[in-house]
């Protein structure tokens, strides 16, 4: 893969959009510094006609096709079948119980009358007891299927319930039936109610409101308490505090469930947080028309809402009427009509309102044989079998002039076809981004957290500037993703004219990051300027695999003027150095490299191949005086070699080898037998590379990762501050992070740990791999590499974790002495016969030394 296409797939996100500025970005005339052979004039440059890649060139993200299906992640919750979505709410926490725990504040008023939102807390006149309204859902863990309205009920708590210990199961009051579970409290109720029961002895009694058609759905009930009235707790009048608390969030979240009447699905619920939190926070980015649109889907019928929302989380474009089937969607003709009339989606069902590109996609709604008979009908021979060749040949036929009635035919097969409105496609995607500020997260983000398969710390989110200050730079930041989509795509199909294009627009506008502010804000990577800077050293790569090189010093030389506080210049400074010697100019070489040592910008592996160059580079007559670099030279990385039996060595391919059990391993696995052994020394060990250490970075340093600063926590799904990456990370939070390393280096280190890794244990962190390593092996890892090395590590990283990241040796070693207590451990980097270290391998090595670290390089040979 191109250096920089993954980092550009990652940014351009898992949903593409349907790129409506293609044709002005093709057609617009770019300034052509490159000299690049490019056809202005044509609207959709043909792959044909593209100059050939070379054969090393693997551009291609090769994917298999996803076959469509009606469920989703939305549907899932954790079997094959689909479950009730009132049972997700009983089984799963509610994503706005968590947006409280971290000071989200949101508006959940959908905009319904008064008159249709249930009235929560009533008194009744016969008694005088305080009511409470609420749902029975989990009905499939019920025997009972036929319920009556008026039927007496009562709760019983149900801590023994291994999903929820907060559980209350819903029974049959008559004492006959008494033990009959009619299902549970939703979770989200049965949570705060649970301890009101358990503390202060409350029993409660009722009866079912009403019955719905469908005997899964969540079933409407009344209960009250004989202990409480409408003033408060009959036996105490003066209750605690604790209970009034405890009992106005009854009401709280009893109030807003019922908000959200019974038929309300989990994903609808999810939708509108989504794009209510956004047009709260960002409303200054929308026009008044985008905001009016916006704010009228909850105003479409229930049926449109999910319809709408099923689509837009599917690979669409079109999809087919008769293909499309919820079970909570009662008429999906119906909801589809409402929704075309409002604009949120487009229909087709006249073969005189198919245009090309139209025609082209519904053509991909058609299975084999329906494409089959149409090419038979029409006497058209297709070169291949294969769906796609036999779409190929259709789109070529209808494009001929002989068009006959291809669209009818299609249709007639098709039927009624849909998709979103590109306005609604827009607008949504626009919403997502907002929301999530990645393309990594979508909808099913929602989904994960309400099944809880994922965790996300706890922090505050304290408002500060914008990150988009205004409605023009949000546009300008879409239109450079636009541009990286399209040429991610074009590298897809081979396109290398369409490619060079958008290698020359992002050349153009990236010199206005000039007047940008350094790269020291947490805010930097959301602007146009930074988005094309990818697409310039995504060009770098493809220009240098087609040795074009003068094109690539080029655009090296204009990333590094433009951007003067990066912690990117290191790599672009190396690869500016390289070239400009396959360019066979020596001495500009390096000239580039030395300066490139005296920029402050210039890190770590880069930094280390920069030395390197130098030293190989300037011997005489370029330079009389050879330099010296005292970590290069005066420090000699210890050396190892071992041997192995060898399964295979061939080039381009990873080793294999028979470890000491005569099974088959890697050069890790066998390394590792080595030093376990007597002969190396009785080591206990694991292949970590650097994950052990960011594990050990984020556990030890948890609570300043997640602290009070304002701006770097935007969204409630963040698992590490915006800037983390940045220069500001360490110096807004100086003097807490030295005073916690302090702790570490005084011996605290296994304590810390501890604690944090229990109390946080299964919460999403960036760097943290709670699946690989056990708090054994992380208390081995602290206690026998020692508590100054270990603080030298975390300070590295916290004020570089850009640069320190990656590249850590391959094996953490440790071992205790005879006492038991202490211990000492060592790093060791394993490679292969024609293995070599990478530079950023080389500077971590150094590093660790120089902090205090035993390290050591095993090389692997195959036996003679």
């Amino acid at each position: 893969m191109l250096t920089g296409r993954e980092s550009l797939v990652r940014l351009i996100g898992k949903r593409r959009r349907s790129l409506p500025n293609r044709h002005s970005f093709l057609s617009a005339p770019t300034p052509n510094s490159l000299n690049f052979e490019v056809n202005d004039g044509d609207n959709d440059p043909s792959p044909h006609d593209s100059s050939k890649f070379s054969d090393d060139l693997s551009v291609s993200r090769k994917k298999k096709k996803r076959r469509l299906t009606q469920t989703t992640l939305l549907q899932w919750s954790g079997s094959k079948q689909s479950e009730d979505d009132s049972l997700l709410i009983h089984t799963h926490q509610s994503i706005l119980e968590r947006s409280d725990s971290i000071c989200c504040k949101l508006d959940y008023d959908d905009g319904s009358s008064s008159e249709e939102v249930l009235k929560t807390v009533t008194l009744d006149e016969a008694n005088g007891d305080a009511a409470i309204q609420t749902l029975i859902v989990g009905r499939k863990f019920s025997d009972v299927q036929d319920l009556e309205t008026g039927a007496k009920i009562c709760l019983l708590r149900h801590p023994e319930n291994i999903k929820d210990p907060n559980a209350i199961k819903v029974l049959y009051a008559d004492s006959g039936l008494s033990e009959t579970l009619l299902g549970y409290l939703p979770k989200d109720v049965s949570q705060c109610l649970s301890p009101l029961i358990d503390e202060y002895d409350l029993n409660f009694e009722g009866i079912i409101t009403s019955v719905p058609k469908n005997p899964s759905e969540a079933v409407p009930i009344k209960v009250v308490c004989d202990k409480m009235t409408s003033d408060g707790w009959k036996e105490n009048e003066s209750a605690g505090e604790d209970f009034k608390l405890l009992w106005e969030k009854v009401l709280q979240v009893v109030e807003h469930q019922m908000q959200f009447p019974p038929k309300t699905t989990r994903y609808q619920l999810n939708f509108s947080v989504l794009v209510q939190e956004v047009l709260r926070s960002c409303s200054h980015l929308f026009t008044a028309d985008e905001k009016t649109f916006l704010e009228s889907f909850p105003s479409l019928s229930e049926d449109s809402q999910r319809l709408f929302i099923r689509l837009y989380t599917r690979k669409g474009p079109w999809f087919r009427l008769s293909n499309i089937s919820y079970p909570e969607v009662s008429d999906s003709f119906q909801a589809l009509k409402d929704l075309t009339v409002r604009g949120f989606m487009t229909s087709v069902k006249d073969p005189n309102d198919l245009n090309d590109q139209m025609m082209k996609e519904i053509t991909e709604l058609l299975n084999v044989t329906e494409l089959r008979d149409i090419l038979s009908m029409n006497k058209v021979f297709s070169r291949g079998s294969r769906k796609r060749d036999l779409i190929t040949s259709l789109c070529s036929y209808y494009n001929d002039g002989t068009r006959m009635n291809i669209g009818t035919m299609i249709l007639e097969r098709t039927g009624l076809c849909a998709k979103i409105s590109s306005t609604a496609e827009t607008l949504m995607w626009r919403v997502e981004r907002l929301f999530f500020l990645n393309g990594e997260q979508d909808l099913s983000s929602f989904v994960l957290l309400d099944l809880g398969i994922i965790k996300y710390p706890t922090y505050k989110c304290i408002d500060s500037e914008h990150i988009f200050s205004d409605r023009i730079k949000l546009l300008a930041y879409e239109e450079a993703i636009e541009v990286a989509q399209l040429m991610d795509e074009s590298l897809d199909s081979e396109d290398s004219q369409t490619v060079l294009k958008c290698i020359m627009i992002a050349e153009t506008r990236i010199s206005s990051s000039s007047s940008e502010s350094a790269v020291l804000a947490p805010f930097n990577c959301f602007t146009a300027p930074w988005v094309y800077s990818k697409m310039v050293l995504l060009g770098v790569s493809f220009l240098e695999n087609q040795k074009r090189y003068n094109q690539a010093v080029y655009l090296l030389r204009r990333l590094l003027s433009c951007f003067n506080c990066d912690g990117r210049r290191g790599y672009w400074t190396v690869r500016l150095s390289t070239d400009l010697e396959h360019m066979g100019r020596p001495n500009e070489s390096l000239s580039v490299a030395e300066q490139g040592l005296l920029d402050p910008w210039v890190r770590a592996g880069s930094r280390i191949a920069l030395q390197r160059r130098i030293l190989r580079l300037a011997k005489p007559p370029r330079r009389w005086k050879t330099p010296t670099f005292p970590n290069l030279i005066d420090n000699k990385i210890p050396e190892v070699t071992i041997q192995g039996r060898s399964l295979n060595c061939e080039v381009g391919m990873k080793n294999r080898f028979y470890g000491e059990d005569g099974e088959q391993c890697g050069v890790e696995q066998l390394a590792l037998q080595y030093y376990n052994g007597e002969g190396g020394g009785g080591w206990q060990g694991i292949h970590t590379e650097s994950s052990i250490w960011l594990t050990i970075f984020a556990l030890l340093l948890w609570d300043i990762l997640f602290s009070d600063v304002a701006g770097v926590f935007q969204t409630r799904f963040q698992t590490s501050p915006l800037d983390l990456e940045t220069e500001s990370f360490y110096l807004t939070r100086k003097e807490a992070i030295e005073s916690q390393l302090e702790k570490v280096a005084n011996g605290m280190a296994e304590e810390i740990l501890i604690i944090s890794y229990e109390t946080h244990r299964g919460t999403a962190c960036r760097g943290v791999a709670w699946e690989r390593f056990s708090l054994e092996e992380l208390r081995a890892a602290v206690a026998c590499v020692g508590g100054n090395c270990v603080a030298s590590l975390c300070r590295y990283l916290a004020q570089d974790y850009r640069s320190w990241c990656s590249g850590m040796p391959d094996l953490l070693l440790w071992r205790f002495k005879e006492n038991g207590y202490e211990g000492e451990a060592k790093l060791v980097e394993v490679k292969s016969e024609k293995d070599r270290l990478s530079e950023q391998q080389r500077a971590w090595l150094l590093l660790l030394m120089d902090s205090g670290f035993n390290v050591e390089i095993c090389k692997v040979r195959p036996c003679v």
